[in-house]
């Protein structure tokens, strides 16, 4: 972790691979300057999945900090790791650590929003607010949207990367409310990452499928103390927190209220990425969390 610490200061902003533990690195770019806002990809994402919205942020006086999760986007992707989503908030956990920041806002995409869920529970000191894009206290990393995916994990080994980016694409327009975002450039850097090694991506998403959390969050909810917005697409679509880890949050969080985003399906930060960004600023104004003029 030193060597994280050394790279950001000696390239500053940029895209840095940080070891959190033997043949386990994960992603982190820093972009901006000012407060820091972390922002935690979903299982299909990546930094690029926040292009839109880290410019909004930046310009509006915020440093990003964007962490990819092992097994997504460019970070590794070992065949033994630990996949739980409790492990990987532990990894975001040690990256914060490293940067020596707390009380932060946290925005994350589905799975990305269960493990700033984790990290809070875990971590109160590092979470001030969370952001939940479409993500709720998920108690494993595999959703319908993922088992769609792995179960076709065998053809997907015959027929290679373009039959995965055909599977991910057919997955981010079902997604979608307004569905104009999703082309075949969106595509192939959604899955740039995953198809450099297509063996190693599919053990890892079996090894995510496979992984047990060591305790149920729901069970620890009501400990959370930071403000949580739930931002839901409105527009039909596949994905997003099931009722019932919604009247979990409504139930046991106290600082927690939820928005509808009219027209918008699931990928929030690609539909409505001025939306996103205006809520980071909803959540800091309202946690006093400070902000660059």
């Amino acid at each position: 972790m030193l060597a994280l610490a050394l790279a950001l200061a000696l390239v500053g902003p940029g895209s840095v691979p940080a070891a959190v533990a033997s043949a386990e690195t994960l992603t982190v770019r820093i972009e901006g300057a000012g407060a820091p806002v972390v922002l935690i990809p979903g299982l299909f994402g990546s930094a690029y999945g926040f292009r839109r919205v880290v410019p909004l942020l930046t310009d509006a006086g915020y440093q990003t900090i964007l962490i990819e999760p092992l097994g997504m986007g460019e970070s590794s992707r070992p065949q033994d790791a630990d996949y739980s989503l409790s492990a990987q908030a532990a990894r975001i956990a040690a990256i914060l650590d490293t940067l020596h920041l707390q009380h932060l806002i946290i925005v994350g995409h589905s799975a990305g929003a269960a493990i700033a869920l984790r990290l809070a529970v875990q971590r109160p000191d590092l979470v001030k607010a969370i952001v939940s894009l479409e993500g709720g206290p998920a108690e494993a990393a595999a959703s319908p949207g993922f088992r769609r995916v792995t179960s076709v994990t065998p053809l997907i080994r015959l027929a290679g990367g373009k039959f995965f980016r055909g599977q991910i694409h057919r997955g981010l327009v079902a997604a979608s409310g307004d569905t104009a975002w999703v082309n075949d450039e969106v595509v192939a850097h959604y899955t740039a990452g995953a198809t450099a090694d297509l063996g190693a991506t599919l053990g890892a998403y079996q090894r995510m499928g496979e992984a047990r959390e060591p305790e149920l969050l729901a069970s620890r909810l009501g400990e959370l103390r930071c403000r949580v917005l739930l931002l839901l697409g409105e527009a039909p679509h596949t994905g997003g927190p099931p009722e019932a880890e919604q009247a979990l949050m409504r139930r046991w969080i106290t600082g927690f209220s939820s928005e509808l985003v009219p027209g918008a399906g699931h990928y929030l930060q690609e539909e409505r990425p001025d939306l996103v960004a205006a809520a980071v600023r909803v959540v800091a104004v309202a946690t006093s969390v400070a902000v660059v003029p």
